[in-house]
């Protein structure tokens, strides 16, 4: 209240001049401002100082805070945007590799085709095929998957199982609850450029193991947007040797061996590891990359939709807050 003489005092909202101003301030704030906004700025049962100021200080932290934000996406946006580069350059060279080493792979995976396969109980190994990295989608909690799905049907059966994990994705997936299954880890075989001479390593390994039955859990590269994680049988030493012999022979009298098979076998054996191993270390390795330039395509465009909306965000506070100390100096003026 201001006095307009002795004992005479009105409110000051009776005065024209300010309620025409008031009135102005409610219309702009109605449409860019909430109601509390409102009566914070027009000083309605509140202390009318104190609340610019509060208000300016709030406006001014949100603020901050957002361009904060924003510049933390656009900095992630850039380093999955480089990310992707560098995957796309990686999955030619695996593609490259990957297309020179099935050739030479095939033949002694489809000479033991040929075998009479039949479902036996009894132990099973799986092998694990998984990669040292993360950010490529599902593809490694694809064979985890797999291979634990395999351990709890073959548990329920009533057989042994056990798991040899290649990759430290795979060990770190599988060792909480199937860590006493393990009988075999190989971790950090991506650092060195894989060659047959590294597949023979992990068959030599397998081999000591002697499993009775053994799948290795892989993803088969199709495309550049797709994969299939497939459980691969794999003739064992024990699986051969308990073959029908008339069976046996029939499928292996369609080559000619120099010396005689059987000389030969236990070698060709070893060689069949290796080979399948390779091979199936190959695709994985070819899908791995190409599910990481998926990944961080779809991340770099998460990236940009949330910039987007942090713009407006911002753009929205920053016309507020103008809004605001517009209707302060309109109000001010027209109260003097």
């Amino acid at each position: 209240s201001s006095g307009t003489g002795p004992g005479k005092s009105h409110c000051r909202l009776c005065n024209p001049r300010f309620a025409r101003a008031n009135m102005f301030a409610r219309h702009i704030l109605s449409r860019n401002a909430t109601p509390a906004l409102s009566s914070r700025v027009l000083g309605c049962g509140m202390e009318g100082g104190s609340t610019s100021i509060e208000m300016q200080t709030r406006h001014v932290a949100s603020l901050k805070i957002v361009k904060q934000r924003m510049r933390s996406v656009e900095n992630i946006k850039k380093i999955t945007k480089a990310m992707k580069m560098v995957a796309a350059a990686k999955l030619k060279s695996d593609q490259r590799r990957m297309d020179n080493g099935m050739p030479f792979c095939r033949p002694v995976q489809a000479l033991f085709e040929r075998l009479p396969r039949e479902e036996k109980t009894g132990a099973i190994t799986y092998l694990a095929v998984t990669s040292d990295k993360g950010l490529c989608g599902g593809v490694n909690s694809a064979v985890a998957k797999f291979t634990r799905l395999g351990v709890v049907n073959e548990e329920a059966k009533g057989n042994t199982a056990k798991v040899i994990c290649m990759g430290v994705k795979g060990v770190s997936a599988l060792k909480r609850l199937y860590g006493d299954r393990f009988s075999t880890t190989l971790e950090e075989v991506g650092k060195s450029p894989w060659n047959f001479a590294m597949a023979s390593m992990v068959g030599e390994r397998v081999l000591a193991a002697n499993p009775n039955r053994l799948k290795i859990v892989s993803n088969t590269f199709k495309s550049m947007v797709s994969y299939d994680t497939v459980a691969a049988h794999t003739v064992t030493l024990q699986e051969a040797q308990g073959m029908d012999k008339a069976e046996w022979s029939k499928a292996m009298d369609v080559y000619s061996f120099e010396p005689s098979i059987y000389e030969v076998w236990n070698d060709l054996h070893d060689f069949y590891y290796g080979a399948s191993i390779y091979g199936a270390y190959l695709q994985s390795a070819a899908s791995e990359q190409s599910a990481r330039v998926t990944a961080m395509d779809n991340a770099s465009k998460n990236a940009s939709e949330m910039l987007e909306k942090l713009s407006l965000i911002y753009n929205r506070a920053r016309q507020a807050k103008i809004t605001t100390e517009l209707c302060e100096i309109i109000s001010g003026a027209s109260a003097v």
